[in-house]
């Protein structure tokens, strides 16, 4: 029997993307798109996990996880000063 796809979500800080287009090319199967100058994920179904997104991102803007973490991101996403840089939050 096979096992069920691995499903993942994107977390994406529209404040960090400056609308590149980097993402976007190196998807392999093609789940991002930009929208009004962002990036934006379209077809999260079709998500791999390879992570190519997130290692290119020159702004560290998206990160890919798997579904099942989902929940711990929900909360703290929403919690997080995007006006500071990445590296200067630490929970």
């Amino acid at each position: 029997m096979a096992e069920p796809k691995k499903k993942f979500f994107h977390v994406i800080r529209e404040n960090y993307c400056k609308g590149c287009n980097i993402c976007v090319a190196f998807c392999p199967k093609r789940v991002l798109e930009l929208r009004n100058g962002k990036v934006f994920a379209a077809r999260p179904d079709d998500c791999i996990g390879c992570r190519m997104c997130e290692l290119r991102c020159p702004d560290f803007a998206i990160e890919v996880h798997p579904l099942e973490e989902k929940a711990k991101f929900e909360h703290s996403v929403n919690h997080i000063d995007l006006s500071l840089p990445p590296e200067a939050y630490h929970a």
